[in-house]
């Protein structure tokens, strides 16, 4: 295996694993690691690449965005409320007003920006609505 093998498999490993602090940590973005994993494995190995797409956690994630650059209603959803639960907890947490102030700020711009991410549409959504 090459150098530049190696470095696409370790950059994709570090970013998957900050992906899954990310899960927990409330600054730490998930989804734009594990994005980032998944090009770092279709360079490096084939084999990392092929797992995370089939993973039933990232696989879904990665394939509709890699198709369709949209979300899942409920991937969207789900994300949200851990937006929210996570920076309520950290508002909470942290004694200092100013640093309350700034996580809400942060907050906010995260899930307008979040928001605003295309949300793939089943056919059944659309007939029901019609």
């Amino acid at each position: 295996m090459n150098i530049r093998r190696y470095f696409f498999n370790i950059a994709g490993g570090l970013s998957l694993a900050l992906g899954i602090v990310g899960i927990i940590v409330p600054l730490l973005p998930t989804t734009p690691f594990i994005l980032l994993a998944s090009a770092c494995f279709m360079r490096g190995s084939e084999r990392f690449h092929h797992w995370i797409h089939r993973h039933p956690t990232f696989g879904p994630l990665l394939t509709d965005w890699q198709q369709k650059r949209a979300l899942r209603r409920s991937v969207k959803r789900k994300a949200m409320v851990m937006i929210i639960v996570s920076f309520a907890f950290s508002i909470y947490c942290v004694p200092m007003e100013w640093l309350k102030i700034a996580l809400l700020v942060f907050a906010i711009v995260l899930l307008l920006w979040f928001n605003r991410l295309p949300v793939i549409e089943h056919l059944a959504d659309r007939e029901e609505n019609h």
